[in-house]
């Protein structure tokens, strides 16, 4: 995985302001996985797990480094 957290989240943000109503409080309070539930067809099988805590701390510590 190339992408890091830091360029994704401004997407995140934006489309869950348009989509959702989300201000970005609400994004920022939210996980990936409640992010995933709210954007995702309700019992889709074809939804792709959420990123882990692991996941998004190893991309949340990349960043911090670039």
């Amino acid at each position: 995985m190339t992408t890091t957290f830091a360029a994704c989240a401004p997407r995140w943000c934006s489309l869950s302001a348009r989509l959702l109503g989300w201000r970005p409080a609400e994004f920022w309070g939210a996980t990936p996985a409640e992010l995933l539930m709210a954007v995702s067809e309700p019992l889709d099988p074809s939804t792709p797990t959420p990123p882990s805590r692991e996941l998004i701390a190893r991309l949340m510590e990349r960043d911090t480094h670039e």
